[in-house]
């Protein structure tokens, strides 16, 4: 199961000034040109207070030069992971391109006005499934979970406004450093990295693959 990967390389005069603009590049190439299926999909790993990591894969919703925003139940296991460490790491996986980006920065909650903008744009089902799901808790069956999402629909009927739940909100994962890797021919991989300086500029590193 190995796979050689392509010539084009990533070198560093090709880079844009912020990692957030270098991004926006390589997301619409995913998007538009290569097509991908969900590109905005990334795993989201956490750790918590005794350092125990987990990941998973989430929807990325917004992104700009403040960071990158997704949406999660505030009483989910990622959630409580960022209450006790609020460091993380995002990693898209866009395989068919040979291409990764690598983001490790620190997450901080939307505020509520944003989270209310987003959760209205959010269809209908998606809206009542926020209060049905307790998300990362032990339930007894799929009945039961089905059963609370028919009574919301019953409450809250199509066409109704669905009140944003307390318990549910943004992330914004403000970068401290952003990786752009580009698979190679014989595994000598282009790897890129911005890493935030403290004067609010970005150093580029490369590092051996």
């Amino acid at each position: 199961m190995r796979k050689q990967y392509r010539a084009e390389g990533l070198d560093e005069a090709e880079l844009a000034a912020t990692p957030l603009e270098q991004f926006a590049r390589w997301f619409k190439q995913a998007a538009a040109e290569a097509h991908l299926f969900e590109p905005n999909a990334m795993v989201v790993s956490t750790a918590d207070a005794q350092g125990r990591p987990s990941s998973r894969t989430v929807l990325l919703k917004h992104f700009d030069e403040q960071g990158f925003v997704f949406y999660t139940n505030y009483d989910s296991r990622k959630a409580r992971d960022l209450a006790e460490n609020p460091h993380v790491c995002l990693l898209f996986p866009w395989h068919p391109m040979a291409r990764q980006v690598i983001v490790r920065g620190v997450a901080g909650r939307t505020r509520r006005d944003e989270t209310a903008a987003y959760f209205r744009s959010r269809p209908h089902g998606s809206q009542l499934g926020a209060w049905a799901s307790v998300q990362s808790a032990v339930i007894a069956s799929r009945d039961d979970l089905d059963a609370s999402y028919a009574e919301l629909a019953a409450r809250y009927p199509e066409g109704e406004q669905v009140p944003v739940p307390p318990h549910w909100g943004g992330f914004r994962v403000a970068p401290e450093s952003v990786e752009f890797w580009q698979g190679r021919e014989n595994r000598l991989h282009d790897r890129l990295r911005y890493v935030a300086e403290a004067d609010g500029d970005w150093r580029v590193e490369r590092l051996s693959p």
